[in-house]
């Protein structure tokens, strides 16, 4: 696994695959950061924004990010073996003036920063309850009126969105379903 652009770019960070966790692959990271970029439908300026990378993992997306010029990035992971693993990646690139770390459940958090930017889900595959999180996260207002979800998922994955999200975009690359949105 690598940084693709930026500040860090061709920079390695480390991974683990265990049946709980998998990476998100260099190839569909880089065509979200694609859309991100160049989609009409989607106005999110990646330089000075804040994220939240929610079922973080190693921290691919976040760091990635953080590559680019956001100016802020809160990871959120509960996988002991995963968050060791983003401590280490984020102290690698030596970011952690721009980070904000949390070993929790999404759900077990009860103060929450507001005003971010960008959202980014990647809860297990098998996880629905993600939904509940996103509800929750609508709920407490944290976005910025510009702001964008992206939320990565198995391609046969059947989550409805309704009342939560309007979707502006869904790609698929092959088992990855990568869903663009903002709260409605």
């Amino acid at each position: 696994m690598r940084i693709i652009s930026g500040r860090f770019k061709g920079k390695i960070i480390n991974f683990i695959k265990t049946g709980s966790t998998r990476p998100l692959k260099d190839s569909v990271k880089e065509n979200i950061f694609n859309i991100l970029n160049h989609s009409n439908e989607i106005s999110i300026n990646i330089k000075n924004s804040k994220v939240l990378d929610l079922y973080s993992g190693i921290g691919s997306f976040g760091l990635e990010c953080l590559s680019r010029g956001s100016k802020k990035v809160t990871f959120v992971e509960f996988n002991e073996n995963a968050f060791y693993m983003l401590k280490e990646n984020i102290s690698k690139l030596s970011m952690i003036k721009k980070v904000y770390l949390i070993n929790n459940k999404i759900e077990n958090i009860k103060n929450w920063e507001k005003g971010y930017d960008i959202f980014f889900l990647d809860p297990p595959f098998a996880d629905n309850e993600f939904i509940n999180s996103l509800k929750m996260l609508k709920g407490k207002k944290l976005f910025k009126k510009k702001h964008i979800v992206v939320i990565h998922r198995e391609r046969s994955s059947k989550d409805n969105f309704t009342n939560i999200l309007n979707i502006l975009k869904i790609r698929t690359y092959g088992r990855s379903k990568i869903i663009f949105g903002i709260f409605s």
